[in-house]
């Protein structure tokens, strides 16, 4: 049986940074695009509806939506209940405006801590009875927190009303890369431990924290998007083929694999800090919060047992982009007598700033002599059509669509990998604004494996010949 359509959407933090950044631009886009009719109700401390409408229309201004008819619709299906999170006659308001809707779809675009008594007003005022309810990451600060939390939630919501947000899972790239695995039979022979020597996640950005000190000091690079946004893409890039079309057969490869990571001990991880990070309005004085770490992963199954995967990210580094590296093996024997080893083979997927796929190989330069050059067959997608994350999600919850929300399971065993080495357990080495982080962080790196470096070039954003560049070692 099909799940009921939701035929009401409300925002709790209506007036804050992310309805202004990612709301109001996915609902415009779901009116403009999905004839998205439902009623609107924003929820906030301060201000009022003419307030939020106006609101709204910065935020479609500044994400550069002119299509007036989708902003006047939009506008048009605004409401507003002001009050505050944890006062239980905000929630009976809220009821009273939902009127005769009977399965809300509530975004919870409010601090974590907030999440469990939000829920619990919903139940108190009659607002969860049908409802389904988004929530936005991190979904706790440890394993402890996120058990708790699903506790909590779960006294008031089972599990298929439950939508635990991480926009990653939404993004055009990411669902490339669980499609081009899947969809192409040449890949399977060799996506195993016998012909993968490592495979590398790289999530550098350009940028440093900015004037979000106060919430990344909380937070630190392995909470803000190693937990989630880079443990979901090696999830997909070790799960077996899914074992039927559902949603959950998709889930359940990913939680698979995330449950067979080893969890990381300290030798298998580097944090870092860039320097001046502490100069950054709201950090705490003498901070230990990483802005940069590189990981080991070990991903204990028959396929592939032995293979390490790395993941690194960090804040103000050489370029913003992220891109995955599968490294295959070395031919057991080098028939042609060149001057150094020739680099390995491998697969490439850029997933931002563009959508990219490529083969690293060799090719015989021209010429009498049997002499290669490193060679990659590169396919870029630009179509520019492609639903924005927060769009497809919104619009995929009020269907009850789970497919692309992380479940209960699988966010637990996210946190328990990196459990063991969260806040101040492993020593906090300094780096210099603009270079790839503190040299530690070749230290766990294994069989002399290298960083691979992403390179951005040209306007288009897209990658030279070679896409990377060897880290120095």
């Amino acid at each position: 049986m099909a799940a009921a359509r939701s035929d009401a959407f409300v925002f709790f933090g209506a007036t804050g940074d992310l309805a202004f950044k990612q709301i109001f631009p996915a609902l415009a886009g779901l009116v403009r695009d999905e004839g998205f009719d439902l009623p609107i109700i924003g929820v906030a401390r301060s201000g009022d509806l003419d307030a939020l409408r106006e609101r709204a229309r910065q935020s479609l201004a500044a994400a550069g939506v002119v299509d007036r008819a989708a902003v006047d619709a939009l506008a048009s299906r605004l409401r507003y209940v002001k009050g505050s999170d944890d006062d239980v006659e905000t929630f009976h308001a809220l009821r009273r405006e939902l009127g005769d809707a009977r399965h809300p779809l509530h975004y919870l675009a409010v601090p974590p801590a907030l999440f469990g008594q939000v829920v619990t007003n919903l139940a108190v005022s009659g607002c969860a009875t049908g409802a389904r309810v988004i929530l936005e990451k991190p979904f706790g600060r440890d394993l402890a927190s996120a058990v708790a939390l699903n506790a909590t939630v779960h006294e008031v919501l089972a599990e298929p009303a439950i939508f635990r947000i991480d926009h990653y899972l939404g993004k055009e790239p990411v669902q490339n890369l669980l499609y081009f695995r899947f969809a192409n039979s040449f890949l399977e022979p060799l996506w195993n431990r016998d012909n993968v020597a490592s495979v590398q996640v790289n999530m550098p950005e350009a940028f440093d924290v900015a004037d979000r000190g106060a919430f990344y000091d909380r937070a630190g690079a392995i909470r803000d998007v190693v937990q989630n946004h880079l443990l979901q893409v090696v999830s997909l890039l070790a799960m077996e083929p899914p074992s039927g079309h559902t949603g959950d057969a998709v889930r359940d490869g990913q939680y698979k694999v995330l449950d067979s990571i080893r969890p990381i001990t300290p030798a298998d991880v580097v944090r870092g800090q860039y320097r001046g990070y502490q100069d950054v309005r709201g950090v705490a004085p003498g901070s230990t919060t990483e802005t940069f770490a590189a990981l080991r992963l070990h991903v204990d199954t028959w396929r592939w047992g032995g293979v390490p995967f790395y993941i690194r990210t960090g804040k103000s580094l050489p370029v913003t982009a992220t891109e995955v590296l599968v490294e295959l093996k070395r031919p057991p024997h080098s028939v042609f007598a060149e001057s150094r080893p020739p680099d390995a083979d491998y697969f490439r997927f850029r997933l931002s700033p563009d959508m990219a796929i490529s083969l690293g190989a060799r090719a015989k330069k021209p010429g009498e002599a049997l002499v290669g050059e490193a060679v990659e067959l590169y396919a870029s997608h630009q179509s520019g059509n492609e639903r924005a994350p927060y769009q497809r999600l919104i619009g995929d919850a009020t269907r009850g669509d789970q497919s692309l929300f992380a479940r209960e399971d699988s966010v637990e065993a996210a946190w328990r990998v990196v459990d063991g080495i969260l806040d101040d357990r492993t020593p906090l080495h300094e780096y210099d604004p603009g270079t790839w982080g503190p040299d530690a962080a070749t230290a766990i790196l294994a069989h002399g494996d290298r960083w691979h470096n992403p390179v951005i070039t040209g306007a288009d954003a897209s990658p030279d010949a070679t896409g990377s560049k060897e880290a120095p070692r």
